[in-house]
């Protein structure tokens, strides 16, 4: 296939922004699609085979279209905009960033960054209850947490409650000091952090003191009825069934649900069904019950969490494969 060129015409104030420091964002570009890239003043020449260039030029444009509307380019844009081109997914990363939730305290806008991502948020908009899974680093629970919080700016609900089990992450931590309020802020830690950090701390603690804003453990929903209120039940997978059906029976009316969970980070017991795998094969065919599966191409961390979480699933994924084999050789040798 013979080699050809092709030109962009680019505003050169967005230049460093998309070509990322040291030109690391560029040289990713290049490398992805084996092509040579050539800037000149305002002009970016492509040169490569025509399927590649193509496809190098269709990413360029989404990140210099970023680039316009004030965002700031990060090397996860870069790999998720060459993921869509490479699986020829029509929707580009411009659509993905029209959808905004809302900003955090400090003015920094809190959208979906992914396809799943904006999956989810539509899930949440359009469904009474909705469970997010995926692994670490895919935003189930902040932009679960930037949903209520919009939702209760807009006065759509009239409280947030945000509830997790406490369970000990596969450590015993003996006894803790302080009040029954103490003893239990360790487990809850990672829901004041996104609360903070989106709402502001005096924000939050005046409406943590009316009782609008409600931050507890699992145990402590059973017995009520959850009216008009933004409900987020984290870390999904450490409850147990009895507990996840309690929870599940508290919704009453006018209240929205998100329940979120990474079906591989368990902390039960040995042997211990969960209640989330349990609720999911359950409720799978409940009309407004969304259920968004969040993969490793959804994880929005550092770019080397994507690569920890997508090593881990194949790992596994093949000791689960060497466990079939092995149960099939042992009833193959039954049989003989």
């Amino acid at each position: 296939m013979s080699l050809m060129e092709t030109a962009i015409d680019i505003p050169a104030e967005h230049i460093a922004n998309v070509f990322g420091q040291f030109d690391m964002y560029m040289k990713k570009i290049e490398r992805a699609f084996g092509i040579t890239v050539v800037l000149r003043e305002n002009n970016l020449k492509l040169l490569g085979k025509e399927a590649d260039i193509m496809k190098a030029r269709r990413v360029f444009k989404q990140l210099f279209e970023l680039s316009k509307r004030g965002s700031q380019i990060t090397e996860q844009n870069v790999d998720y905009a060459i993921a869509l081109t490479f699986d020829e997914k029509e929707t580009a990363i411009t659509e993905i960033d029209k959808d905004l939730i809302c900003h955090t305290i400090n003015g920094k806008p809190i959208k979906p960054k992914t396809l799943g991502q904006k999956q989810y948020v539509d899930e949440i908009r359009n469904k009474m209850i909705v469970f997010g899974m995926g692994p670490a680093g895919t935003g189930k629970t902040y932009l679960a947490m930037a949903m209520a919080i919009t939702a209760f700016k807009n006065e759509d609900v009239s409280r947030i409650i945000l509830t997790r089990p406490a369970i000990e992450a596969g450590e015993k931590l003996g006894f803790l000091p302080g009040d029954l309020q103490s003893k239990v802020d360790p487990y809850l830690r990672p829901l004041y952090d996104a609360l903070y950090q989106i709402m502001g701390v005096d924000s939050f603690q005046k409406n943590m003191e009316k009782g609008l804003i409600e931050v507890a453990p699992l145990a402590y929903m059973r017995g009520r009825t959850l009216d008009n209120a933004f409900i987020i039940l984290d870390e999904a997978q450490n409850t147990t069934p009895a507990q996840m059906k309690m929870f599940l029976t508290r919704i009453g009316f006018g209240s929205k649900v998100v329940v979120t969970g990474d079906a591989t980070q368990k902390d039960l017991a040995p042997g211990s069904v969960s209640g989330m795998d349990v609720a999911l094969r359950v409720l799978k065919r409940v009309e407004d019950i969304g259920i968004c599966q969040l993969t490793s191409s959804d994880v929005v961390r550092h770019p080397l969490v994507q690569k920890i979480v997508k090593a881990y699933e194949e790992y596994e994924k093949q000791e689960r494969k060497a466990g079939k084999d092995k149960s099939r050789d042992r009833k193959s040798g039954r049989r003989r």
